[in-house]
């Protein structure tokens, strides 16, 4: 069996869009600092990378799925121009009030990589920036990974098994984790 690292897209490998609104062409996506060499530490430690993405304005009629592809193959071609790997992106295009199992906090989108990547959940993670992401990967069977844009001073972790800065600081936490034995490496 594999294993993997779930990441949400939008607050965790880029910079999101200004004011509840959405990436909706490629000039928009700004990849944060850390990432693509984050990327690069994951695969060098033979972890799956598999973004699961909510990506709401399919359903508004912001974008069209052929143009969200779009952004997703240039994406993957970044990450590939830095010497990295995305083995795969899901998106759910759903709005919020569809009952489809594939919408984060459901674990659709998870369950969906789990089978057809061979992947173990157990020794997977999900990171991501919001309670809905910590929420998918749980029910997945997934340990869990909170950025600091969702960190919440009454939640704390909001049940995330981790809390970090950034993505790159996420990815440092959990290689030190999986060399330091069960116990998770704190930060």
């Amino acid at each position: 069996m594999n294993k993997a690292v779930f990441l949400d897209r939008d607050g965790v490998i880029n910079r999101k869009a200004p004011g509840h609104d959405y990436i909706v062409d490629w000039r928009e996506f700004e990849i944060l600092p850390g990432v693509l060499e984050a990327i690069r530490k994951l695969n060098q430690a033979a972890y799956r990378l598999i973004v699961v993405t909510n990506q709401r304005a399919v359903a508004k009629h912001k974008i069209t799925v052929p143009e969200l592809e779009e952004i997703h193959q240039k994406l993957i071609a970044e990450v590939a121009r830095s010497g990295a790997v995305i083995d795969g992106i899901y998106f759910c295009p759903h709005d919020l009030e569809s009952k489809c199992g594939c919408r984060k906090p459901e674990p659709g989108m998870l369950l969906r990589a789990l089978k057809e990547f061979e992947i173990d959940p157990r020794q997977s993670w999900m990171i991501g920036d919001s309670t809905v992401d910590i929420e998918a990967g749980r029910r997945a069977g997934c340990r869990t990974a909170l950025i600091k844009a969702g960190w919440n001073e009454e939640g704390g972790a909001q049940g995330a098994d981790i809390l970090a800065e950034d993505l790159y600081q996420a990815v440092e936490i959990i290689l030190k984790a999986r060399t330091a034995g069960p116990a998770l490496v704190s930060l």
